[in-house]
């Protein structure tokens, strides 16, 4: 599998997102620099978490007009995976790949823990390894996690059952306690028409081993290299 991860200024999961790609596949992954204007040929592209740009205008606004998006769209539209993940998933949004927008959490302030996920389906290329999981243990990071989209953008999203992950107790039940942001309807993930793009917020790249916390991250990588090997 040859995967690429892109590198924004302010990047810091770009480098964990590799360990996880190389532990799974035993290849080292391509790290793309943002100002590049070609993209290496691809069964994977990753935009990884992080502060790009420092957030100073909206969380991923400035990364999505990149050099090098304008080859991770024109990718994406020919039918190459795309992971985006915590500011991944704002650049998605960012630069149209996915709806909606990720805003400021409720409470205002950048939330750092474990969360419980709920896996809302197991039929993807990102979640086939979790047959036997219903929900995960997976940490977040973020100040602008929030994601919102209009009634009609939401209701799509529910009816085609789109929605890839839910912020749930650890029962797996969501709730408004378990909102740990304000996402509408506990959204963590979400993928597009043909979940070929998924975009999410927790960080299954930092529950790769024991010695992190736990392995509940692993299956998501796994899932990927079983459907593009």
């Amino acid at each position: 599998m040859k995967a690429s991860i892109i590198v924004f200024p302010a990047s810091n999961c770009d480098r964990d997102v590799a360990v996880a790609l190389k532990q799974i596949s035993g290849k080292a992954p391509h790290m793309v620099w943002h100002g590049d204007a070609e993209l290496p040929a691809s069964d994977l592209i990753v935009l990884p978490g992080g502060f790009s740009y420092g957030d100073y205008l909206r969380s991923g606004a400035l990364a999505a007009r990149s050099p090098i998006m304008n080859a991770v769209v024109e990718q994406a539209k020919a039918g190459v995976p795309v992971l985006g993940i915590c500011n991944g998933f704002q650049v998605l949004t960012e630069s149209g790949l996915l709806p909606g927008v990720l805003l400021r959490n409720a409470g205002l302030k950048f939330i750092c823990k474990d969360v419980h996920l709920t896996i809302e389906r197991n039929d993807t290329l990102y979640t086939s390894d979790y047959k036997d999981h219903k929900t995960i243990k997976v940490p977040v990071a973020h100040h602008d996690g929030n994601y919102f989209a209009n009634e009609e953008t939401i209701n799509q999203l529910e009816g085609e059952n789109r929605v890839a992950f839910r912020y749930c107790d650890e029962q797996g039940t969501p709730s408004e306690q378990a909102n740990i942001n304000g996402s509408r309807n506990n959204i963590a993930g979400i993928y597009d028409e043909k979940t070929r793009i998924l975009g999410m917020m927790p960080h299954p790249e930092r529950m790769i081993a024991d010695e992190l916390g736990g392995v509940e991250g692993l299956p998501l990588f796994r899932s990927i290299l079983d459907t593009l090997h």
